[in-house]
């Protein structure tokens, strides 16, 4: 094959990856569902180029273009917060969203050219490298510089027989395993028997029904979940999207209909001590006169101390707020990194630089359920909401997610962060709540099954029973003391024994064609 028709091929490789994680049509299957399948068929090409390139400079360019195609066809919807919402000019937005994804491909780039200088190897470590290797790469992309993991392979196997192991192994490690079952294809013809059984008895076993069932249910509680539908141009600003917000959040909060009452990020777009007056004591005082709590997003500190984006719960007989602030901040949203300013000084987005919150805040106890808040994307990182699990007696029986991806329009960001969710809960088997000002606001049980939701971008109130867990998964308890260290120490070991002298002379030569 020429070059460039191997560029393209990598290129369309990659789009069809990110497809597999969240299907973006409405046809051949489900729109906004993951096909397990598909996302392994498309890591093929890739490693049987990286089999048989002819150069380690070849390798990173062809890796690290598979990289930038699958994360452009990922998260392309930030050019709709940066020109549509942002008024950043189109073609400084699409520089931006491309310039992030060929920064973010070089950690794959470094992967092809390992597994590239290793070709030689037996099938057996070869598939075992590669898992390692992609896995690294996906560690370091979601976790290093803040992180960005967004749209991880690992997300498309929220269904399918690898979901069966997120409870053990957490996304990384399903990653891995997804990344092994594909390099074992590439060398199924050469792998021994013992290889060619672990590969289907993987898959068939995974094909069983259920899921590995480690917790036990703290009972039911009812809930309402607020879709305030403000749209993203008007909401903060002050003559109609703020009023707008502040009455029909008001309304809905005020209303003594189940036992909590969710609300979305920021649903109260004001600092307190910019409120309307008697609003904040108005919607107390209903508080303590019923029977509902009510979690809220809003922002809170002042110009001294500084601000937080931030949940407030209210309940009765209790007239201390209980309070969570976000830990996992957005850059360039809700902090400026350094040499940085004059890109976001280019867009009129409210941005400022808030204070983090801690890791691991307590959550907050009520009718016998802890509830553990987090906001925006904070499920992505399921390293840090599984700190909350260290002690058992304290761990969360209940996730709620609070959100605002009106920025990204109805595009596809809001299918892929309820598949971010649904790997949480698989992860910690804990049900989750989703409030969302545009969508997708879901109740879904604790093996990722949306049980109820609201139309995106409606305005409307989703009433339901959530059922609480307790117990702690193989992932909860080794994350929550370990972080991801397990997995690192183990692709770094795999690594090791592929680069020792003789590693690669054990295997089979036999290449017999270089592009």
């Amino acid at each position: 094959m020429r070059s460039w028709a191997i560029t393209v091929l990598m290129a369309l490789s990659g789009a069809i990856a990110a497809a597999a994680v969240c299907w973006p049509f409405a046809l051949l299957f489900t729109p906004g569902q993951p096909q397990w399948w598909l996302q392994i068929l498309a890591m093929l090409p890739l490693l049987l180029y990286l089999q048989h390139c002819k150069s380690a400079r070849l390798a990173f360019a062809h890796a690290a273009v598979y990289a930038s195609a699958w994360l452009c066809a990922t998260f392309w919807w930030l050019f709709v917060a940066m020109n549509t919402y942002g008024g950043l000019p189109a073609v400084l937005a699409i520089v931006a969203v491309l310039g992030l994804a060929c920064t973010l491909a070089l950690y794959y780039g470094i992967a092809g050219i390992l597994l590239w200088k290793c070709r030689a190897m037996s099938p057996s470590r070869t598939t075992l490298l590669f898992a390692a290797l992609w896995t690294m790469a996906e560690m370091a992309r979601g976790t290093w510089f803040t992180g960005f993991g967004w749209g991880a392979m690992a997300y498309a196997h929220t269904t399918g027989p690898l979901s069966h192991w997120i409870p053990v192994l957490g996304a990384y490690g399903v990653g891995a395993l997804a990344a092994w079952c594909a390099a074992s294809i590439v060398f199924i013809r050469r792998a021994g028997w013992l290889h060619r059984l672990s590969l289907v008895f993987l898959l068939l076993a995974g094909l069983l029904p259920g899921h590995f069932q480690i917790t036990t249910s703290t009972g039911a509680l009812s809930v309402a979940l607020l879709q305030g539908n403000i749209p993203q141009d008007e909401k903060f600003d002050s003559r109609t999207g703020v009023p707008i917000a502040l009455h029909w959040y008001a309304q809905h909060l005020q209303a003594d209909q189940a036992d909590l009452v969710l609300a979305p990020e920021t649903a109260i777009p004001l600092l307190p001590q910019e409120l309307p007056d008697g609003y904040w004591d108005a919607l107390n005082q209903q508080v303590q006169k019923g029977h509902s709590a009510l979690l809220t997003g809003i922002p809170l500190g002042d110009y001294t101390q500084g601000y937080t984006n931030s949940v407030i719960a209210l309940q009765p007989g209790v007239q201390q707020a209980w309070r969570y602030d976000k830990h996992h901040l957005v850059p360039f949203g809700e902090f400026i990194p350094p040499l940085f300013k004059w890109f976001t000084r280019m867009m009129n987005i409210p941005l400022g630089d808030f204070n983090r919150g801690a890791i691991g805040q307590p959550s907050f106890a009520w009718k016998g359920q802890r509830i553990a808040p987090n906001i925006c994307y904070e499920d992505l990182f399921g390293e840090e909401l599984g700190a909350r699990f260290i002690d058992p007696s304290l761990a969360p029986t209940v996730f709620a997610n609070v959100s605002n991806l009106g920025w990204f329009g109805d595009t596809i960001a809001i299918d892929q962060h309820l598949q971010i969710s649904r790997m949480r809960a698989l992860e910690f088997q804990r049900p989750f709540l989703r409030a969302t000002n545009t969508g997708a606001t879901v109740i879904m049980d604790y093996q990722g099954n949306v049980r109820s939701s609201l139309p995106r971008l409606s305005q409307g109130v989703l009433l339901g029973t959530v059922e609480g867990r307790t117990g702690t998964t193989p992932f909860a308890w080794w994350v929550s003391r370990f972080g991801l260290w397990p997995l690192w120490l183990l692709g770094l070991a795999v690594l090791t024994m592929a680069m020792l002298p003789g590693a690669a002379g054990r295997g089979s030569q036999g290449h017999q064609r270089s592009y």
